[in-house]
């Protein structure tokens, strides 16, 4: 029973010695990495800088030195002499309240012509008067009635002699708006003109 105790105790000492071992082993590897990582990574020096070489005077173009604005100040405290010079401004309108809304008004013609007022030399273009329409050659001298027919009536144009009642077209152009018994109205379908009232002639 003692060997087998004694067995035990060895084999729990030399676990423990192993695993003090690879602890070890560890942590020299961490401290070499370490180390190594703190001597790969550069060193930044403090470097002088060359301070930029005064212009040549009397030099321009390409090789004239650019001239170099002062920046803007960014102080945002109140400026008190510039408030001040800004509240002696007096405004000075035009006369017309801005609060209340008036209609705008129209400038009105200074005299006759152009808009401002100097006549136009030229001539006002108007259109050519219209010529009015040639007369119906037509002659209107009798009635053609015959019992329970409509009026009709005997119109001339030189030789021809037309017969037609209201709404009929005579030589194909003259069409009878309305009789009357002293006068006809007919109308020029073909020219378009306004209706002619042609007079009862008497023979």
């Amino acid at each position: 029973m003692k060997l087998g105790s004694d067995n035990r105790t060895k084999t729990i000492a030399v676990a423990a010695l192993a695993v003090v071992a690879l602890l070890v082993v560890i942590f020299e590897l961490m401290h070499s990495l370490s180390t190594v990582a703190s001597t790969n990574t550069p060193t930044v020096t403090n470097m002088p800088v060359p301070s930029p070489s005064p212009a040549r005077p009397g030099r321009k173009g390409a090789g004239a030195a650019k001239k170099v604005r002062a920046p803007q100040s960014l102080d945002p405290t109140l400026n008190l002499q510039q408030l001040a010079i800004t509240e002696q401004i007096k405004y000075e309108g035009s006369g017309r309240n801005i609060f209340v809304s008036q209609a705008e008004e129209i400038p009105k013609p200074l005299a006759t012509g152009t808009a401002d007022g100097k006549k136009d030399d030229a001539k006002i273009f108007q259109p050519p008067p219209v010529a009015p329409p040639p007369p119906i050659p037509l002659k209107f001298f009798g009635f053609a009635n015959h019992p329970g027919e409509p009026k009709k009536i005997f119109l001339s144009k030189g030789d021809d002699v037309f017969i037609a009642g209201e709404g009929e077209i005579v030589d194909r152009r003259y069409k009878v708006l309305r009789i009357s018994p002293n006068s006809v109205e007919i109308q020029d379908v073909v020219g378009s003109g306004p209706p002619q009232s042609i007079p009862l002639t008497q023979s």
